[in-house]
């Protein structure tokens, strides 16, 4: 995340990113040239690095995959910076791109430049205002729920992003390809393979009730509360951020993932979303779906599917970290904490299937 409440000072590991290196490429593309003031670095996500600095008085935000790349880290990363130039003019709220790198010999990785976003993540800051009127929590919801729509709405195709996605058989794929993507985590030393209670049966109940008619869009992908940033004068969106997952899909699986992450008081699934897990206030879900017709002429008749398939994959996504931690590549407590969320999330999936 970009917001400065979350930051602090860090001494940088080269190998996830040097100064120099990086100085001597934004001499190159052109960028204000002196010594670099402090860095700092942004939490929030397990996926990727952000660093904060400045440089003759301009503040950036760089991103770049984690120290340990995966195998498409760098083609994320490269994408992220892509979209981002693509709907940056639009009424769409996303970080603005300064400038990115696609040559992964400067640093090690691919990498872009960002502005800094002006806001609080909510998952790890709510201020007074926020914390303490629960009609502005829920105009937070609800202002979530119009950026969505919003990205949903925008052509794609007059934006240059014809092939940023395969929507052909989006629908179609999604089942299996996630299957895979669960069956792949057995590499991971010492993970026992998925103990999920009703896996099979929410798959194949997702394949019998497929919807048939759809238009393609811009998807955000993972596009939980946790994933944007808030005014801290107004419940408004400032900018939805960490755009790894996004595609030209169905965005009615976009308002399916903030109904399946809506955070419920009480629930593990709420410990992921901080102090506003705890206090709740948001919408309730028949406001989500309402609000949402207000900004998309999409068909909402299957919001029960889209919302079963997106417990289903990000449920899925999540087991990733936790198999991950069996091999050490990622801390015991988070994965252990993200299972949990896991098991929620397909509980609640078998509960909308009924």
């Amino acid at each position: 995340m970009c917001g400065m409440a979350v930051s602090q000072p860090v001494d940088v590991d080269p190998a996830i990113a040097d100064f120099a290196a990086i100085g001597r490429w934004m001499d190159e593309q052109g960028l204000p040239g002196t010594e670099f003031g402090a860095v700092t670095a942004l939490g929030g996500g397990t996926q990727n690095v952000m660093l904060r600095f400045t440089r003759s008085g301009r503040e950036y935000v760089l991103r770049r995959g984690p120290k340990h790349l995966r195998a498409k880290s760098n083609e994320v990363i490269g994408r992220e910076s892509r979209l981002l130039g693509a709907i940056a003019d639009t009424e769409v709220r996303s970080p603005r791109v300064i400038a990115a790198c696609d040559d992964e010999s400067v640093i090690g990785a691919v990498f872009y430049l960002m502005e800094p976003i002006r806001g609080f993540n909510p998952q790890t800051e709510l201020p007074d205002l926020h914390a303490g009127d629960s009609e502005i929590r829920r105009q937070m919801g609800l202002s979530a729920v119009e950026a969505i729509a919003r990205l949903g709405s925008l052509d794609y195709q007059a934006l240059g992003l014809d092939d940023y996605g395969h929507p052909a058989g989006f629908l179609e794929r999604q089942v299996p390809r996630w299957l895979r993507e669960l069956d792949s985590y057995s590499t991971n030393a010492g993970y026992p393979g998925p103990q999920i209670p009703g896996l099979e049966r929410i798959g194949d109940w997702l394949e019998r009730h497929r919807p048939t008619d759809w238009t393609p869009g811009i998807m955000h992908g993972d596009c939980h509360l946790a994933n944007m940033m808030f005014d801290y004068d107004s419940p408004e969106v400032a900018a939805m951020v960490d755009w790894e997952m996004s595609t030209i899909g169905d965005p009615l699986l976009d308002l399916g993932w903030q109904l399946a992450t809506r955070p419920e008081v009480g629930t593990v699934g709420a410990g992921l979303m901080g102090t506003l897990g705890t206090v709740g206030g948001l919408p309730s879900e028949a406001e989500m779906i309402e609000h949402y017709g207000k900004f998309s002429d999409r068909d909402l008749s299957a919001v029960t599917w889209y919302t079963v398939l997106a417990c289903f994959k990000l449920g899925i996504v999540l087991e990733g970290t936790y198999a991950r931690a069996f091999s050490g590549k990622a801390p015991k407590p988070v994965g252990d904490f993200l299972h949990a969320v896991t098991l929620e999330l397909f509980e609640q999936a078998n509960q909308l299937a009924e």
